[in-house]
């Protein structure tokens, strides 16, 4: 704005442009910065899953909502991933916030009988409603939820945005919502099925998802490196104390473990 002022031969600085802006109630049209809000009359639960390890497909499910650019305006996707196979299991569109297309992603994961032992979320208003986590425990599902400020906690569904967003949103820019759907589930449907992923030992989603849950050393091994990074933001948080408990941790790794 700053410069298209000055185009039109106006003297302004950024500091003044932003008070004018602020003045007369002005603002861009883009998601806000922080997507995450809490309702303090939600019941937060705790985080289940720091040191321990993925071995198996359904044991942790996660969902996470990101916002999708497009050439006018934004929309909201939200995506339910299985952690042990980084399949998706479903996904959702919405222009707004509100949890109707998230309670409708976590039916649809649902619907095929299959269930994890924990579902992990962030602190957001959305997973922390009462109908979506009433409906988490009417099937016998253990919540977690990730701490605040901790990058980590939900580190498999980030990865997903970041390679949803660099191999398909922003390489075809989308200007119509039935084009951006269309195009997300041309792409998961490559995301699960055809695309090879190193952690999996270069096998896909879909394969490991459905196959036998026997983990391989690697597998184990790439898991381990997780936590480590895991603990180390924790120990870069928080006092000299944590660090202690955390090199024990690595003395008691198992030797073939040390050796990999």
């Amino acid at each position: 704005m700053t410069e298209y002022l000055r185009s039109l031969d106006y003297c302004v600085s950024p500091k003044r442009t932003t008070r004018l802006m602020r003045v007369m109630g002005l603002q861009a049209v883009v998601p806000k910065r922080r997507m995450t809000k809490s309702n303090p009359d939600h019941k937060v639960y705790p985080y289940l899953l720091r040191n321990v390890p993925i071995v198996r497909a359904d044991q942790v499910w996660s969902a996470d909502i990101t916002y999708v650019p497009m050439d006018q305006g934004f929309m909201y996707l939200v995506a339910i991933l299985d952690w042990f196979s980084r399949y998706v299991l479903s996904w959702q569109l919405s222009n707004t916030l509100d949890n109707n297309f998230c309670i409708k992603a976590l039916e649809e994961a649902l619907e095929h009988n299959r269930k994890p032992a924990i579902f992990n979320t962030d602190q957001g208003v959305q997973f922390t409603s009462h109908n979506f986590t009433e409906r988490l425990e009417s099937a016998e599902v253990k919540i977690s939820m990730d701490g605040r400020g901790r990058v980590f906690d939900n580190i498999f569904i980030e990865r997903l945005w970041r390679s949803v967003k660099y191999e398909d949103i922003y390489l075809r820019n989308y200007s119509a919502v039935i084009g951006l759907e269309q195009g997300l589930d041309r792409y998961f449907q490559f995301y699960n099925n055809e695309r090879f992923h190193q952690s999996l030992d270069y096998k896909t989603p879909t394969q490991v998802y459905y196959s036998s849950s026997t983990v391989t050393r690697k597998t184990l091994w790439r898991q381990r490196k997780l936590l480590i990074q895991q603990e180390l933001g924790q120990i870069q948080a928080n006092s000299i104390k944590d660090s202690t408990s955390f090199f024990w941790n690595l003395v008691e790794l198992p030797q073939w473990l040390r050796n990999t």
